[in-house]
């Protein structure tokens, strides 16, 4: 049986999700994570195996470039994702916060977020927003939109 597409997310709605981030107990991890999945199209599962050294540079610093490996990725297709300037942004401030070299984005316990958190994250997010239809794949779907779509979100 074939599951439901996912809504796609329009610039407003994208906004509204930030700011429910912002507003949240872990105000810059969500935002982190929103980021991720509208900006960079990554998966929940990304997400939560997403660790330090795939966004850092040489230098030790937040890179141009998202180098997500094949043992973080659906089905072992890593990829090299160019980082939106809001994102590098985010990253940048969450980056001394942050434990070592492990995971990007952590539980409020301190270990790795699972997939299914952000999953249920989401989905809390979308319910309280009132945006119907609405899942995970959400923002991944709006990072897919095409450019010549003036309410894309993705926009370089």
């Amino acid at each position: 049986m074939p599951g439901k597409q996912a809504k796609i997310l329009s610039t407003n709605h994208i906004d509204d999700l930030l700011f429910f981030a912002d507003n949240s107990r872990s105000p810059l991890r969500n935002r982190v994570v929103v980021l991720l999945s509208t900006k960079a199209g990554l998966r929940a599962g990304e997400i939560a195996k997403l660790t330090w050294d795939m966004v850092l540079g040489a230098g030790g610093e937040i890179g141009a470039v998202l180098e997500l490996r094949d043992h973080a990725a659906k089905m072992g297709g890593g990829r090299l994702i160019p980082l939106h300037p809001d994102l590098q942004q985010a990253l940048s401030l969450l980056r001394p916060l942050s434990p070592g070299a492990g995971p990007v984005v952590c539980s409020d316990r301190g270990g790795p977020m699972k997939p299914l958190s952000i999953v249920i994250w989401f989905k809390r997010a979308y319910a309280t927003l009132g945006f119907d239809g609405c899942s995970s794949h959400s923002g991944r779907t709006a990072s897919c939109r095409s450019p010549v779509d003036p309410d894309n979100a993705t926009i370089y």
